[in-house]
């Protein structure tokens, strides 16, 4: 199915409705000059699919603002009884998920807690 895209200056994200999930792709930096839009895209698939898949295999820099989007749409999921996932963190990325603890938190594998 085909997908809905938006860009900024070295943002991109792509979002696709696929069987039993939402797909977001992200790519370049994701960092406090996008960070409304990244709020936005990820709100959006959170609304319309109880599983968000986010893949990172293309960010380039992730920072407080981006690890925030990811957190809030946690919760906004949870919220809704659904549930947020990133895939492909690597380099850099996957040491700021790693180091703030938010790789574990989202990870595919990660139990679900229904706290």
């Amino acid at each position: 199915m085909r997908g809905k895209g938006r860009a900024t200056m070295g943002f991109e994200a792509r979002t696709d409705v696929r069987a039993g999930h939402v797909l977001v792709t992200l790519a370049g930096e994701c960092d406090l000059a996008v960070r409304d839009q990244l709020h936005t895209i990820l709100e959006d698939a959170v609304r319309s699919s109880p599983l968000v898949v986010v893949d990172l295999g293309a960010v380039d820099f992730l920072d407080s603002s981006g690890v925030h989007g990811l957190i809030v749409a946690h919760h906004e999921a949870r919220a809704r009884g659904g549930r947020v996932t990133v895939v492909n963190p690597a380099g850099a990325v996957a040491a700021v998920l790693d180091i703030t603890g938010v790789g574990e938190l989202l990870s595919p594998t990660a139990e679900r807690a229904d706290g």
